[in-house]
C-alpha cells in the first residue's frame, strides 16, 4: 500500500517499461501465432509527436499489444527514432503487482493527463496509440464485422489539436476474427447486462471462445488468424489551444474519413468482400 501511495502516477507519467521484459521469448512466439504484422504506408516526421487511433478494438486488442508492447516487432525498423505508448483503462494500474507486469510492458493510462504527458515532449519523437473504440467497441467484436463506436468519441482530437499532434488512423485486419462470441445484439438481454456492468465496472465482458490447446471446437487460445495493422497517412494538425467546437468537429470528420479511406484501400488485400464497409456508431 505504501508503495502504491508513492508511485500511484506513475501510469499517467510515462509508465516504466523494461526492455528486459518486452524481449521476453513468448512474446515472439505470441507475434508469430497470428501472425501479426505492422504495415506503414507513410513515413513520419520523428520530431513531431503524434496520435495513433487503434481500430478496432477486438477482444483483447492483440494487435496493438503485438505491435507497440514487444521488441519483436518491426516498429523500430518502420518507425526510427519514435517511442509509443499505448494507453489501456486506468482500472489495470490500480491492481496491485499486476499493475507492475502491465507496465513493464510499455502501456501507460488512457487518462487526459497520460496523454497529455506523452505528447508533451519536447522535440517529438512520441506516439499515443489509443484505441478510439474503447471497451463498448469489444462487445462488437464478431468475426466479419466492422463496426466502431467513434461519432461520441472526440476528446483525442480535442488534445491533438492542443498540443499540435498529427492524427494517424490505424486500421488493424484480422483483429475481430480472433474469436467468437455469443451473440448479443442490441436490445438483447445479454446485451443490456453487458452494458450495465460496462457502466458500473469501466471495461466490458464479452463472452467470446475459439479454440483449445489440442482442439479446435472449443476453448479460449485465440483462432491462428493473421493480422495486419496499417499505420495510414498522418492528418497534419495545427495547435490551438483553445479549440473551437466547430474545429473539433470539422477534424473529427476528417479523421474518419481518412480512416474510411485507409480501409477501402487496404480491404481487399486481406480477404475482405468488396461490398463490406465500415459502420460508425
Amino acid at each position: 500500500m505504501t508503495w502504491l501511495y508513492f508511485d500511484w502516477r506513475t501510469p499517467e507519467q510515462g509508465g516504466r517499461r523494461s526492455n528486459w521484459v518486452r524481449s521476453w521469448t513468448v512474446w515472439r512466439y505470441f507475434k508469430d501465432y497470428f501472425p501479426i504484422h505492422l504495415i506503414k504506408t507513410w513515413d513520419l516526421d520523428p520530431s513531431h509527436n503524434y496520435i495513433f487511433g487503434f481500430h478496432p478494438h477486438g477482444v483483447l486488442v492483440a494487435g496493438a499489444f503485438g505491435n507497440f508492447c514487444t521488441n519483436y516487432s518491426d516498429f523500430e525498423q518502420l518507425f526510427p527514432g519514435f517511442t509509443a505508448y499505448l494507453h489501456v483503462l486506468p482500472f489495470w494500474f490500480r491492481c496491485p503487482l499486476f499493475r507492475e507486469y502491465l507496465m513493464s510492458s510499455g502501456p501507460v493510462s488512457v487518462s487526459k493527463k497520460s496523454v497529455s504527458h506523452v505528447l508533451s515532449k519536447e522535440g517529438g519523437g512520441n506516439i499515443s496509440v489509443i484505441v478510439l473504440g474503447g471497451a463498448e467497441e469489444s462487445l462488437d467484436a464478431h468475426p466479419g464485422k466492422f463496426t466502431l463506436f467513434i461519432r461520441q468519441r472526440k476528446g483525442f482530437v480535442k488534445i491533438a489539436l492542443t498540443h499540435g499532434a498529427s492524427l494517424v488512423p490505424v486500421f488493424s485486419f484480422g483483429e475481430n476474427e480472433l474469436f467468437k462470441q455469443v451473440n448479443n445484439p442490441e436490445g438483447s438481454w445479454l446485451r443490456t447486462v453487458q452494458e450495465r456492468l460496462q457502466k458500473i465496472m469501466g471495461f466490458a465482458l464479452p463472452l467470446f471462445h475459439a479454440r483449445g490447446i489440442f482442439q479446435y471446437n472449443f476453448g479460449l487460445m485465440p483462432y491462428r488468424k493473421p493480422i495486419h495493422t496499417v499505420v495510414g497517412r498522418p492528418i497534419p494538425v495545427h495547435q490551438t489551444l483553445h479549440p473551437t467546437t466547430e474545429q473539433i468537429e470539422e477534424l473529427h470528420h476528417t479523421y474518419m474519413e481518412e480512416l474510411k479511406k485507409l480501409f477501402e484501400a487496404h480491404k481487399r488485400k486481406y480477404g475482405i468482400p468488396e461490398h463490406e464497409t465500415l459502420i460508425f456508431k
